[in-house]
């Protein structure tokens, strides 16, 4: 049976009702999307129709996921928050603090040592709160999630970008701080501006060598990776339905790198059939008693250009398999165009590493489709040019592909079976050489690809592209290869093809395993003490940021101008710096560490206007805090962009930044910076960016007339004696402008708790 099933039950019982309110205030059809929102509106049932990409909407999401590297900063917001138990069901996932050297059994047990700390924090705090905890080694957040968690026509927030992966169960599952988690599980309101749509019609069917993952990459290189922001992405047509549960877990897994809120599609066969398969029967038959109402009104998809902000069109039948990158992934490369635009942009065609694996790609299917290709090249007399490396989703994906022999293929191929973990995706990869930064180039499953992010080297290519791809890339060693066309040399000389990848949407003996990983709370946490050591480097209990002094800022000094493209793992990177994720003071050194400085294009080196001297990002922002000087940080397009970390926001508020003024923001980390008590500004003109010189002083002028729509003054005072006011917009409404006032969103929680 389902956890949670009394929850879903209510939650598909107020479906009908809902959906006809929202339905007689909209007076149109309704796109999926729109269902799920107005049937979790806070306040019930609809009475307005909401303006897409304008209004403010209060939410009451179903449940909440955290990974532990973001549930540490999470819970120890909840916490401060004074509630007893979470208000929702929660969860969290040990999945990101376990890093891949040398295989599943050696890594995970250094891991269980070295972050033994935390791993009993989040495993008392789980337990004494009623929260289900995950074990080390279970698996990866999302591809749990979509095992146990997610259901057709539900509402999830998660404290990872990649929450967005439970679309692919029919779910609205958006990514978003801990601060939001915090303020969800405290029975809390959950805010989001509604979101624009967008509507991607499928025709055809995928064939040959060509995956769901190259959806989402196509999608990607028409979008771009703000191309979504602001919006929700929803799937249909022959195509949608023709694929897997899981195909579409990828496909909206990756729509995090759109910028898109989240993606999904509506439930159909696939989904029932991985309900059924996952030991949710009893799920399946409640979606499918009101199952009309888990899709889009059939006018909708009859007619999209009516109901969507966008409708984009792709046919399967015509896609070819895609490589995206380098260092970003909306970069899209058909694999027959790779060779010609490798040799035009210097590639390295040479492959160090073929990696399968992470939230997006690690599903039983993905395991069984690259396995195909693997039995094919060990049956063919081929070997791995480049090393091979395998992470499984679950520990239910792997110990059923073990029992299935899929494992036994890829460790004939000479592959690393890595932990049920994300490791080399988030950084957490002990490669060997790295250190010594050559250029070379790697390729993935993952769904990410920005400069260091793997392996901490600036100078690793890394692409993105489907399991079976990237298999097929591996045995070539050749970034060029197209398995479609193209051949290969076996041991005896002969030349050889790869057939197309087969395998199995589910596997035909059904899943099993002996020990999933879970932890269920104690029924009764209030006995439980959660201890936290003062020495600790590892964890840290939060104390309260300061409320807003009443007037306008001023004398700020600029402690960065971000250059290009600036993501959070640039603001705070993950890699090493995981470990510190529990506690601020130690994480704040990262702060802003990959950021390119735009006045001499290195990164980690701004200058200090007390001393003159060019120094590290975060020693400079200590000195300003302790001579009591607050700070802006300026930045370019899209800024944020990227998981959705809430220690980017975290650290420059702990050091003393008090705003952010930037072209453009991604999302959920504006909302971040917002949740903290930050100032989160843009450019009314984006040529304003360019009259940021390095020696500037700046007053924010009309905070103490801080309202809604009305922008705000930055003067800019430069070291020769000339001054500018430049015009800064912002999107704060009525109740973000008190989080602002009161020095963050959770003061406000604390003081309601206190009152009542």
């Amino acid at each position: 049976m389902a956890f949670d099933i009394d929850m879903i039950k209510k939650v598909y019982a107020q479906y009908g009702e809902r959906i006809a309110a929202a339905r007689n205030v909209v007076n149109r059809p309704l796109t999926l999307t729109e269902k799920i929102l107005y049937t979790h509106l806070w306040d019930g049932g609809a009475t307005q129709a909401y303006e897409r990409g304008a209004s403010y909407v209060d939410f009451a999401p179903d449940r909440v996921a955290m990974q532990d590297a973001t549930a540490q900063m999470a819970l120890l917001q909840f916490m401060q928050a004074g509630r007893p138990r979470v208000a929702v069901p929660s969860t969290v996932h040990c999945d990101h603090l376990i890093r891949a050297k040398e295989g599943a059994e050696k890594d995970l047990a250094v891991a269980t040592t070295e972050s033994r700390e935390v791993f009993d924090f989040l495993a008392s705090v789980s337990n004494k709160y009623g929260i289900g905890f995950w074990k080390p080694g279970a698996g990866i957040i999302h591809q749990v999630v979509l095992e146990n968690y997610a259901f057709p026509g539900g509402m999830m927030i998660g404290t990872d970008s990649h929450t967005v992966n439970a679309g692919g169960l029919g779910m609205l599952a958006i990514g978003v701080g801990g601060a939001d988690a915090c303020d969800v599980m405290a029975g809390l309101p959950w805010e989001l501006k509604f979101p624009k749509l967008i509507g991607v019609k499928l025709t055809g069917k995928l064939n040959g060598w060509t995956a769901p993952k190259d959806v989402i990459l196509k999608v990607a290189g028409i979008l771009t990776v703000k191309g979504g922001t602001g919006c929700i992405v929803e799937y249909f047509g022959e195509g949608a339905t023709s694929m897997s549960c899981t195909g579409k877990g990828t496909i909206c897994n990756m729509g995090a790198e759109i910028g898109a809120t989240t993606s999904t599609f509506g439930y159909d066969e696939s989904m029932e059939r991985y309900l059924r398969a996952t030991g949710r029967a009893d799920v399946a038959d409640a979606a499918n008693a009101v199952s009309e109402h888990l899709t889009a009104d059939a006018e909708v998809y009859a007619n999209p250009e009516r109901y969507f902000d966008q409708v984009i069109e792709v046919n399967l039948s015509e896609l070819e398999p895609h490589l995206n990158g380098p260092f970003t992934p909306d970069l899209a490369t058909p694999v027959s165009k790779m060779k010609e635009e490798a040799a035009k942009n210097g590639w390295p065609l040479r492959v160090e590493w073929g990696l399968i694996g992470s939230c997006t790609n690690s599903s039983y299917e993905d395991l069984s489709r690259a396995a195909s290709v693997a039995r094919q090249a060990v049956a063919k007399g081929l070997v791995t040019k480049a090393e091979f490396g395998i992470n499984p989703g679950s520990e239910q994906v792997r110990y059923t592909a073990e029992r299935d022999g899929l494992l036994d293929t890829f460790t004939d191929l000479d592959a690393t079976i890595f932990t049920n973990a994300c490791g080399p995706c988030i950084g957490m990869w002990a490669r060997v050489g790295a250190e010594r930064a050559e250029k070379n180039t790697i390729v993935h499953s993952f769904n990410r690809n920005f400069a260091k992010r793997a392996d901490g080297n600036p100078n690793t290519y890394a692409f993105v592209a489907s399991p079976e791809l990237v298999a097929a890339i591996a045995i070539s060693g050749d970034l060029s290869f197209n398995p479609i066309t193209d051949t290969l040399v076996n041991d005896k000389g002969e030349t050889v093809k790869l057939d197309p990848p087969s395998g199995d949407e589910l596997p035909l003996k059904g899943f099993d395993v002996e020990d999933p990983g879970y932890q269920a709370p104690a029924t009764d946490g209030s006995s439980i003490t959660v201890a936290v050591s003062p020495t600790s480097d590892r964890l840290q209990l939060l104390d309260p940021f300061p409320a807003w002094e009443g007037t306008d800022i001023t004398g700020l000094k600029l402690l960065i101008k971000a250059k290009g493209k600036c993501t959070t793992d640039h603001i705070s990177m993950a890699g090493p710096w995981l470990k510190y994720r529990g506690h601020l003071d130690n994480i704040s050194n990262n702060l802003l560490i990959g950021a390119v400085n735009f006045f001499n294009d290195k990164t980690d080196s701004v200058k200090n206007q007390l001393t003159q001297a060019y120094g590290p990002v975060p020693a400079t922002q200590r000195d300003y805090k302790a001579a009591g000087i607050g700070t802006i940080v300026v930045g370019d397009e899209n800024y944020g962009e990227g998981s959705s970390r809430e220690h980017a926001a975290m650290e420059p508020r702990h050091l003393g930044v008090r705003a952010v003024l930037v072209k453009s923001f991604a999302r959920i980390h504006e909302t971040n910076l917002k949740k903290q008590g930050m100032l989160a500004l843009t450019f009314a003109d984006k040529e304003d960016y360019n009259r940021i010189q390095e020696d500037d002083t700046f007053d924010i002028v009309g905070l103490t007339e801080f309202t809604p729509d009305k922008p705000l003054t930055l003067v800019v005072r430069h070291a020769d004696g000339a001054v500018d006011e430049i015009t800064v917009n912002h999107s704060y409404n009525a109740q973000q402008i008190g989080w602002f006032k009161a020095g963050g969103a959770l003061n406000i929680i604390r003081q309601g708790q206190a009152s009542a």
